[in-house]
């Protein structure tokens, strides 16, 4: 039987706990992961302070968020690459874990400029 594409509660219900299962290991595992939820949370209340209007309020916690969102696919690759590579060292192997820590760092690049402009705005104009 062909796959409708039809995704009822049951499926729905069964993706959110992996979803929960991956955010739980990737929690578990990388501690600059860790770090980043733990920066995100303390930076709610600075983001709700800062904010002038709900457009800066979503600019500062979305650049944050985002942080996360690519520490997690970043965490997802370095964890294919370990698993096909095991100990051995490859070529292709490091400039794959290196490009998705380069992500990561453009990420955090954005939430830096986001804030920086949004306490420039708001303070120093």
């Amino acid at each position: 039987m062909a796959d409708s594409g039809f995704r009822g509660p049951k499926e729905l219900i069964r993706a959110g706990r992996w979803s929960v299962q991956g955010l739980l290991a990737t929690y578990r595992h990388e501690a600059s992961f860790r770090l980043e939820v733990w920066l995100f949370i303390i930076a709610i209340p600075f983001a709700i302070w800062l904010a002038e209007s709900s457009m800066q309020l979503l600019l500062l916690l979305g650049s944050a968020w985002l942080v996360l969102l690519v520490e997690i696919l970043n965490s997802a690759l370095e964890a294919v690459v370990d698993l096909v590579c095991g100990d051995e060292r490859h070529k292709l192997a490091g400039q794959a874990k290196d490009m998705g820590s380069a992500a990561v760092m453009f990420a955090a690049i954005l939430t830096i400029a986001t804030w920086s402009i949004v306490i420039y705005q708001n303070h120093f104009t």
